[in-house]
């Protein structure tokens, strides 16, 4: 008796759960149809913290990279994207490589490599100016224009004071470029 009462709060509990991700799928393309909402994302998942002592931003073999679960991450998430109808004007990406293959991977778009969106993990010297870089470029974007940016953590932390997961997915609006950016939401697909 006890264990089949516990079984069907499992499943129950199970059930809360994916419903809660299907509604967080449907929402999104609503989100993004918005005026002046765009999308700040952390590559998909690179095993590790930060990069080998050795890196070189040219150089991919020197870097933390997407492992296969990553890649397959970065398809998903730009296939729930598109499903949901959401397209992008510009798709920028720091110059990491684990950044680029996760918005190559995604197919949103032709991806620009943009340095304001590197990591600045190993030199906090740089954060300060990144951080004010890309909340410029968010303003600057015209109302009816969709842009991506795939980035780091400490970028995405920096700029919002959220601490992302691997591929999570932050919205921000810009109604008015007096006012500070907004989160209006998080999103995470199932995978």
């Amino acid at each position: 008796m006890q264990s089949s009462i516990r079984f069907r709060h499992l499943v129950l509990v199970m059930l809360a759960c994916f419903c809660s991700v299907l509604q967080a799928e449907q929402s999104i393309g609503k989100m993004l149809l918005k005026p002046g909402v765009h999308v700040l994302m952390r590559h998909a998942l690179a095993p590790g913290t930060g990069d080998p002592s050795h890196f070189r931003v040219e150089d991919c073999s020197t870097q933390r990279l997407l492992n296969e679960a990553g890649r397959e991450q970065a398809r998903r998430i730009g296939q729930v994207l598109r499903d949901k109808g959401v397209r992008f004007d510009y798709v920028f990406s720091s110059q990491w490589c684990r950044c680029l293959e996760t918005a190559q991977l995604m197919a949103m778009g032709n991806v620009q490599p943009e340095p304001m969106l590197n990591s600045f993990f190993r030199d906090r010297s740089t954060a300060e100016s990144q951080t004010q870089a890309l909340h410029q470029e968010l303003i600057q974007l015209l109302p009816q224009d969709k842009a991506l940016f795939v980035t780091h953590q400490v970028n995405i932390t920096a700029l919002t004071g959220i601490f992302p997961r691997s591929g999570e997915i932050i919205l921000v609006a810009v109604s008015d470029k007096k006012r500070p950016l907004e989160v209006i939401g998080r999103f995470l697909p199932s995978t």
